[in-house]
């Protein structure tokens, strides 16, 4: 080699370093003298004074005797760290939760402005934007709606902020300081799964259509019928979206799901999957459907797909879909399918039901 080639050389190398050294400094290692798994709890009230119930959609802070603003946190250090953290978007899942911490995840569960739902919007039928607008300024606290007054400190945003901060803090061991900004200003928001069933899978949706995040996870959802903003430009891109739902859930049967989903771009990752039929990596769809024996019971099927006590289980006793959870929630975003026609069945049905 010569001189201008090792001159050239060392100076690559010196620029390099730096960019070399702060990419090995961002990742995620646990240095936890006694590895275990943590579940954290604290109430949103007293992890941020600015905090603020609002009677005016039922948010309160406790409810007939109980604590209603609870917030919930899981992380393994015996389990090499994906560097995903999860925002669960509805109320806490105690084997959700144990199941994110074994692939790796770190999983929160906040107490946002959610309680909205039955009580604006309900004109018939509704605005194209109502909920939507609704759900996003219950999810950032900033003004987009006319129907609510969210401020900043008690949306979805904030409120997970602030809970990090304060996990950073009580429990080093499972860095959580990971997931904030170098100013501590925010999350980064590149390494968040949004996640949740139903309500929260719609907000969680509407909220990744605004904001860049790291994968999106729909459990039976997200619906907002005669709603516009699945189709508004997405600020996260198409593939990072998954979703499951039971075909009994009458959000599926009405077609509102499957509305959505198209709406939202996952028909360009592959086709609907039913996963009784179809085994892992499922066609590397976005779209997953399960017919599991719901004993034809619509509110079981709606809440068949997370785990728990409505979720389907073998002659053994063991719940059929531990796969299919896995897969939502850690397989490859830049593994995709075939995209797929349309399906006019989609938007055939948009009736309120």
């Amino acid at each position: 080699m010569n001189l201008k080639s090792l001159l050239f050389l060392a100076l690559s190398t010196q620029l390099l370093c730096p960019a070399l050294q702060a990419e090995d400094k961002r990742k995620l290692r646990y240095t936890d003298r006694k590895p275990q798994e943590y579940k954290l709890t604290a109430r949103a009230s007293e992890i941020d004074p600015r905090a603020k119930e609002h009677p005016e959609i039922d948010f309160v802070f406790e409810k007939d005797g109980k604590v209603e603003d609870l917030e919930h946190a899981v992380v393994n250090t015996r389990v090499k760290p994906r560097g995903k953290l999860v925002i669960w978007m509805m109320r806490y899942n105690s084997q959700l939760f144990d199941r994110l911490s074994k692939y790796g995840l770190h999983a929160i569960q906040v107490h946002y402005a959610n309680r909205w739902f039955s009580k604006v919007c309900r004109e018939q039928p509704v605005g194209e934007t109502c909920r939507g607008n609704v759900r996003l300024e219950a999810a950032t606290g900033e003004d987009f709606s006319d129907q609510v007054n969210i401020p900043h400190p008690d949306g979805m945003k904030e409120r997970a902020l602030q809970f990090v901060k304060w996990l950073a803090k009580k429990n080093p061991q499972g860095k959580w300081d990971y997931y904030l900004t170098a100013d501590g200003k925010d999350l980064r928001w590149e390494d968040v799964i949004m996640a949740g069933s139903s309500h929260g899978s719609t907000t969680s949706a509407r909220f990744a259509v605004h904001q860049k995040v790291g994968r999106v996870v729909m459990f039976c959802g997200p619906r907002d019928q005669l709603q516009n903003w699945q189709n508004l430009p997405s600020a996260t891109p198409s593939n990072r979206f998954f979703g499951f739902s039971h075909v009994l859930d009458g959000g599926w049967s009405a077609d509102h799901y499957c509305r959505s989903w198209e709406l939202l771009g996952l028909n360009e990752h592959g086709p609907i999957v039913d996963v009784d039929q179809v085994s892992f990596p499922y066609k590397n769809s976005r779209r997953l459907i399960t017919k599991c024996d719901v004993k034809e019971n619509t509110r079981r099927a709606h809440s068949s797909v997370v785990p728990g006590g409505s979720a389907c289980k073998n002659a053994r006793g063991k719940y059929i879909h531990e796969a299919v959870w896995r897969y939502l929630f850690t397989y490859p975003i830049e593994k995709t399918g075939k995209a797929t026609p349309l399906d006019p069945s989609c938007n055939k049905n948009q009736r309120e039901s």
